[in-house]
Parts: C-alpha cells; structure tokens; sequence
C-alpha cells in the first residue's frame, strides 16, 4: 500500500504552485489573515477623513493624536511578545484581536481630541501586540514551509488592503456619518472574526527556555539589534510609494492625477503575483543578506527615474513613474523577503514574539520618521534628494551581510535556523 496520504497530495500541490497552504492551520491562519487586513485597508482608506469630516478634529490634532498614538503603539510589542513566547501564541494574539476590536469600536464614541487620543493609543498599542503575538504563530504553524508560508501571508494581505481600500472608496464618495460609521465598525467586525478564526487553530505549546537564557534577550543582543537598525532604514521605502511619491506625481510632474490610483495598483499586483515566487528562494541568513544588498539597488535605480520624470510632458512622465514604481517594487519584494527571513532565524525559537516585538519596534520608530525625512529629502528638494535617498538604501543594504555575519556568531543559545 502507499505511504502516500491526501496531506502529502495537499503538500506537494502548495510546493509545486504556490497557490493555497494546505487545508489545515496554515490555511486557517491565511484566511485570518486575509480577514482583519481588509478591515484594515477599509480604515486606513477612511480614517482621517472620518476623524476630520466626521468627528469634527482638525488636520493638526489627527496628526497629532495620531503620532502620540503610534508612539505609544511601539510599547507593547516586546513585553506581549514575551508573553506569548511563554503562554502560548495562539492565545495572546487571540485576546489582542479582542482588544483591538473593543478600542475600534469605541473610536464611534469618541467627541473630543482627549478622547480621540486615548482610544487610538489603546489600538495602537493592541495592533503592535498582535503583531509580536503573530511572530510564534507563524513559525509554529510555518514548519518547514516557513519562507514560502510568510510570503504567501504578505501576498494574502496586499490583496486584503487593496480589496478593503475599494470598498472603503464607496464611502468615502458618500461622505456621511453613518458611511463613515460603518467603516470603522466593519473593522472592528473584521477583528472579531480573525480572532473566531484564530480560536479554531490548535494551541502551541511554549518552547522550553534554556537554562542559560535570561530575560529579555532580544535587548540583550546587539547583533540582531544591528540587523534591525538597517532593516528598519530600508523599510523606509515603504512610504516612497505610499507618501512622497503621490505629492511628487501632483506638485512635481505633468502626469494625470489619475496616476495615483493606478501606481498603487501596479504596486499591489506585482506583489500578490511574485511575493511568493521571491521568498521561497530567500531561505538562508546568506541569501536574505544578498536579497538586501539587491534591493537599495533597485530601490536607487526606481527613484532615480521616477525623480527624472519632473519636467518632462505628461505622457513620458508618466511612462518614467511606472517604470521607476516597477523597479521599486522589485527592490521592496527582495527588501521583504530577506527580512522577514533574518526576523525568524536569527531568533531563538522560545523567544520568537520578543524578537518580532524588537523587530516591530524599528519598523515603527523608521515609520513614524519617514514621512519627515521622504518630504524634506525627496518632495521639497526634488530630484537630488530622490538620488540621496536611493544612496542611503544602497549603503544601507550593502552593511547588511556584515550585521547578518556577526548575528550568525553570535546566536543566543536556543537558536535555531528557521
């Protein structure tokens, strides 16, 4: 008889295709996934204008509310983190999908920029939790799938955001409180439902800590902290596309506005089409070091010509931005791959979601530095300071095998490859 079981046929399907994990947890954290990302690319969409046109704050106090609330965000990932790591993933990141959906839900109520403040830290602050309880989930559940699995989520999640930002459009044009309402509450829905979702996973257990590891290890290890500093500096392409280049398309260029619209959606698809074909390739602490290094390349070679684009008549312009927005997103699906590859092996695994929460730390700090330096550097200065951007993500990507062989040296003890 065979040895051959359905499982194996469902596997060898995912290994060959790359179209669906196998029925099991790793689908059912997918469709999770794919779940709460499209509650939240309906708000992302609607936020600002609901707390503006809605809600009745100023431009000022939104940004300001929520600054302080992504600041206060980046306090709750490594110690949930930690939690996790010793509870139980599958618990905590249930329990912060329902905090989530509560805080979501109480920004219907709020009057006031106190108000507003304080119940935005409270999503911010149980967004970044989840995020760290995430980590051990998907590499309990990942196996030995890990890069293709962690690919595949980030495709799953594009597509989420973007299908959310099309319904959240309709809203959006109707411009009422109770369209606006309705987007903030179907967030709140969607969390609930990825945390249903979640509560049908099987629990993983805690991963023994060895006896020689001590507390708070991630702070303790100035290697992986390194890796970070540099991830995080190139992570800051993501709001090239997101925040500078809109403002350069629009004050900068003879290209239609419309163009907006249509770079986002070049963007989004080459990602849901080649995230996974990338990342299973990026498998090794070697080739996500040379999957950084490739992408400040590409990432300088896609803003040099976007910056060209200034100047000249609607149609080469436009031509110029879609051809430097393709090779940016080349350089962003080598930028994600390689770091998500390092985010998990160098991480021991008893101490995953403190790792991610170290990790999700950089991001946030990068995040909320980004917007000033991408309008100072590349919106008010023009072109040379496209080019100085696009040359800080070369050197930074060209010190990433350096940090990468140093935290190989010098894993913690209960570090395994991935």
């Amino acid at each position: 008889m065979s040895d051959v079981t359905a499982s194996d046929h469902e596997q060898g399907r995912w290994a060959g295709r790359g179209l669906l994990p196998p029925a099991g947890p790793q689908r059912t954290l997918a469709v999770a996934t794919f779940v709460t990302m499209l509650g939240s690319g309906v708000y992302m969409v609607a936020a600002a204008l609901y707390f503006t046109r809605s809600v009745g704050l100023s431009v000022a106090q939104v940004g300001l509310g929520m600054g302080v609330a992504g600041l206060a965000g980046l306090l709750a990932g490594v110690p949930v983190g930690h939690l996790a790591d010793r509870r139980g993933p599958r618990e905590v990141y249930l329990a912060t999908q329902l905090v989530q959906a509560a805080a979501m839900a109480a920004l219907v109520l709020v009057h006031t920029f106190w108000q507003f403040t304080a119940v935005l830290c409270a999503v911010e602050l149980s967004r970044a939790a989840g995020a760290a309880a995430r980590g051990p989930l998907v590499r309990g559940f990942g196996g030995e799938e890990l890069p293709r699995f962690r690919a595949y989520l980030r495709s799953v999640a594009n597509l989420a955001i973007s299908l959310g930002a099309v319904g959240a459009g309709v809203a959006v044009q109707l411009d009422s409180r109770a369209a606006y309402l309705a987007l903030v509450l179907g967030n709140a829905v969607s969390f609930v439902a990825c945390a249903a979702i979640t509560r049908t996973l099987p629990p993983l257990a805690p991963v023994p800590v060895p006896a020689a590891a001590g507390r708070w290890l991630a702070l303790r290890d100035p290697a992986f902290i390194a890796v970070t500093a540099l991830d995080s500096l190139l992570g800051v392409q993501g709001a090239v596309l997101m925040y500078a280049l809109p403002l350069w398309i629009v004050g900068h260029t003879d290209a239609p506005r419309g163009l907006v619209g249509v770079t986002a959606l070049l963007n989004t698809a080459m990602v849901v089409v080649l995230q996974v074909r990338v990342g299973r390739r990026v498998d090794s602490g070697a080739a996500a070091a040379r999957a950084m290094r490739r992408c400040g390349w590409a990432f300088l070679a896609g803003m040099a010509v976007i910056a060209l684009a200034a100047g000249l008549p609607g149609w080469a312009a436009t031509a110029l931005v879609l051809v430097g927005v393709a090779g940016h997103t080349v350089g962003e699906l080598w930028h994600a791959a390689g770091s998500l590859e390092l985010r998990f092996r160098l991480a021991p695994r008893h101490a995953q979601g403190q790792y991610t929460g170290v990790s999700g730390l950089g991001t946030g700090l990068a995040g909320a530095a980004a917007p000033t330096v991408l309008g100072l550097l590349c919106v008010s200065w023009g072109a040379p300071g496209w080019l100085l951007m696009g040359a800080v993500f070369v050197l930074a990507g060209l010190a990433v095998p350096a940090a990468v062989r140093w935290a190989e040296r010098t894993r913690p003890i209960g570090t395994r490859p991935a």
